[in-house]
């Protein structure tokens, strides 16, 4: 006979230990519905992001969510600031559903027995703000009187016009819990309501039924709150739980649904259209809004918590629950969901036979044989234990190898002693690890990416102090990418410019090499100018300003930094735009730098074809005229909203600096200028803007304008026109004079005819 298998106590011990750690190691943060450091409740009403408090923009998603705690009122009351209508008071906010329960004050109308009407009358109005709607599925108008007609419009009264009807002889034909027109009456309103505005009406004066109905009451309330009782018709205001405060008086105020959702645009639209402004967190789906403008994000099953949070979702214990599980034995919680199963010596799912499972039947085995599987299985998982435990530590200093390798690969060593030998400690650039920018970019999703070049790719990333950053992440791994990681590094470091883009740091212990840069929130110069929904976001004045920022950007690398630097890829993607539409130089991947005395440098030709020095593509010598020339072809973006290069078009229109110059060889520049930089330009500022551009695309690089006269010469012309903004300039009278300006001929200028001989070469060659 076989005995049963004893566990000695020391085991039982272990197991216990390694199940505790187990159970902490796995145990969630403890939830919040606010970002960190902001105000998570007004008074006895939770503010859970997107909404938020005071003048931090990091506490709410949008101006729209901006929200008043006013402590003047015990308890403090939260406030909705509204352009027209003013503080609306909040006493509810809800992200499952994306409304919002608030205070509106009702009409009322009271008479005297005469028929005259008193000076108690109040009107309800309402006007709200883009993005929140009152919600159709949720409120209702309702009337109260016995002889009242109510109607109800929209400010402007086009969009709808609805009303309700109440008649009454005498209290015994009015009914409790009956809202259907004695007494009471209620009607539905429809989709998109932003503004309303209710009017009342009496047949008979009032005076047939004012006894016991004196006065009469129209509103909006949320149908889960409102129930008719027969007293409402001489007492309704002194049931309302509510009130708010209007004028010098305490008015009473129901309660009112308000939708409201995040943006302006669904859930395709912003995830193809632009999904670094895509407001949800992990582990959440995104739906469509039914009526206010917008999407909602929500927890995906077996989440909870708040989904605008980056980690705000967080996993269900289902098996901490009963309610929440279908498990009649063992349940084990998995992420999103759970598994039931059956302890030993039973067999089936474990699932409840009721919720359509097999449940857990018992094993005929003999009770021997049981015990000596479970010592047996024991003995397995201590023996696991200890294999998992082994594993971990050579895989922990494997780890620590490969990183250590890795950095030694991308060139660690190198990197310190370039930074040192140019008089810079390791310390000016932050050194993050892989684990950070993995956390940040949410393992490098797809949805994070920013854009893609030559030479990488670029990550919108979330740091755990809440710093939004952008990080490039190079694409393939061979010498020569990793010396122009660590030559933008190097360049990096040097630069403290205003319109140069910031770096942040560098991570060196992956695979593939990564920088760390300051987030440019607006997008790119190329996206703004030909993306069709965004080429009406640049004025004239702020092309200007563009240009004049960017050319001080490249004069300060050309003359100003430690060391002189190139550029060598001056193109409008490279070229970024922040909310104010300050420009910011970046991706200096290609870029080289240069001794003092240098004029001159022997390099592969790099460069993007279209903004490529003609001269620089056929020499191979790399000058600072080379950015000139790049820059020159930046400023005719700016000024025809053209592509640089379109293969679609004809011949002669194919290289975009070609056909500017013999645009402006034929005086016929009009044809070539964006419509809204000849309605909005001054003739003058026109005319010497394309004169510079000429002097900046001329064939020779000697002949060209240093990056420091065209600097000064752009901001010369800001200045001016800033001066002169006031002034406005007849388009037709503009429009005639370009026609008629006598700009240089290829007789004069021979930049023309070679430009001209460059783009036939790169035509023979493609």
């Amino acid at each position: 006979m076989i005995k049963p298998c004893r566990i000695p106590k020391m085991v039982w011990v272990l197991l216990v230990f390694l199940l505790l750690a187990w159970s902490v190691a796995d145990a969630a943060p403890p939830s919040s519905i606010t970002k960190l450091g902001c105000q998570d409740k007004c008074g006895k009403v939770s503010i859970p992001y997107p909404f938020g408090l005071g003048d931090d923009s990091n506490c709410y998603e949008e101006a729209k969510f901006k929200l008043i705690c006013n402590k003047t009122f015990d308890p403090p009351l939260l406030f909705l600031e509204q352009d027209i209508f003013g503080s609306i008071p909040i006493i509810d906010i809800s992200l499952l559903k994306g409304q919002l329960t608030i205070l509106l004050w009702m009409s009322s109308r009271c008479n005297t027995i005469n028929g005259s009407v008193t000076n108690d009358a109040f009107n309800l109005w309402l006007t709200l703000n883009e993005g929140y709607k009152v919600s159709n599925t949720r409120n209702k108008f309702v009337v109260i009187g016995c002889d009242t007609l109510a109607t109800m419009k929209d400010s402007i009264g086009n969009n709808f016009h609805t009303g309700c009807l109440s008649f009454c002889t005498d209290v015994k034909s009015v009914i409790n819990g009956s809202c259907t027109g004695i007494g009471c009456c209620e009607t539905a309103i429809p989709k998109g309501v932003d503004s309303l505005n209710v009017s009342f009406a009496s047949f008979y004066n009032h005076t047939k039924v004012w006894s016991f109905n004196p006065c009469s009451y129209a509103f909006l309330a949320d149908d889960q709150w409102f129930k008719f009782y027969v007293a409402d018709l001489w007492s309704f205001p002194n049931r309302v739980e509510y009130k708010h405060k209007y004028g010098d008086r305490n008015v009473a105020a129901p309660p009112v649904v308000i939708d409201w959702a995040v943006g302006n645009l669904t859930c395709n639209e912003v995830l193809k259209g632009n999904p670094t402004r895509y407001a949800c967190g992990r582990n959440t789906t995104c739906s469509d809004s039914e009526n206010a403008p917008g999407y909602h994000c929500l927890c995906k099953q077996g989440f909870e918590g708040n989904p605008y949070l980056l980690n705000g979702c967080q996993d269900v214990d289902e098996c901490a629950d009963p309610e929440k599980n279908s498990c009649v034995a063992l349940c084990s919680n998995t992420e999103g969901s759970f598994k039931c199963s059956c302890p030993s010596g039973f067999y089936g799912d474990g699932i409840n036979v009721k919720k359509g499972g097999s449940g857990c039947t018992a094993s005929k085995r003999d009770f021997p044989l049981t015990q000596l599987i479970i010592g047996t299985s024991f003995g397995v998982l201590l023996v696991l234990i200890g294999s998992s435990v082994l594993f971990w530590a050579l895989q922990k200093r494997k780890l620590m190898k490969s990183r250590e390798k890795f950095f030694q690969q991308n060139g660690g060593m190198f990197l310190r002693q370039q930074l040192s030998s140019h008089d810079h400690s390791v310390e000016t650039v932050k050194i993050f690890t892989s684990e950070e920018l993995k956390r940040a970019t949410d393992n490098y999703n797809e949805h994070r990416i920013l854009g893609q070049g030559g030479y990488g790719t670029v990550y919108k990333g979330i740091l755990s102090d809440n710093r939004v950053v952008a990080i490039k992440k190079s694409k393939v791994i061979d010498k020569a990418q990793i010396e122009q990681f660590i030559n933008e590094v190097l360049i990096l470091s040097q630069i403290n410019h205003r319109n140069v883009v910031k770096l942040l740091g560098c991570c060196l212990e992956t695979e593939v090499p990564l920088l760390v840069y300051e987030y440019i929130t607006n997008g790119t110069l190329h996206h703004h100018i030909h993306d069709q929904k965004h080429k009406n976001s640049l004025s004239w004045s702020k092309r200007l300003r563009i240009a004049s920022e960017t050319a001080g950007a490249l004069a300060y690398l050309h003359s100003a930094a430690s060391q002189p630097i190139i550029h060598r890829d001056v193109k409008s993607t490279n070229i970024l735009l922040d909310d104010n539409y300050i420009a910011k130089v970046s991706d200096f991947g290609a870029s080289r730098l240069f001794a003092f005395d240098q004029t001159q440098l022997s390099t592969l030709v790099q460069g993007t074809m279209g903004y490529l020095d003609p001269e620089y593509m056929h020499t191979s010598l790399l000058t600072d005229k080379s950015d000139v020339y790049s820059f020159g072809v930046v400023l005719v973006e700016l000024l025809t909203a053209r592509k640089v290069l379109s293969f679609e078009e004809p011949e002669e229109r194919r290289n975009l600096a070609m056909y500017f110059l013999s645009s402006l060889k034929e005086n016929r520049l009009i044809e070539l200028l964006d419509q809204r930089v000849v309605e909005e330009g001054d003739l003058g500022e026109i005319h010497e803007i394309a004169n510079l551009a000429r002097q900046c695309l001329r064939l020779h690089g000697e002949e060209r304008p240093t990056m420091k006269e065209v600097a000064m010469e752009l901001q010369g012309l800001l200045r001016v026109s800033q001066k002169h903004a006031w002034m406005e300039q007849d388009p037709e009278e503009t429009i005639h004079l370009l026609g008629e300006v006598s700009l240089p001929t290829h007789e004069t200028d021979p930049s023309y005819a070679s430009v001209n001989q460059v783009s036939m070469s790169l035509d023979v060659g493609r």
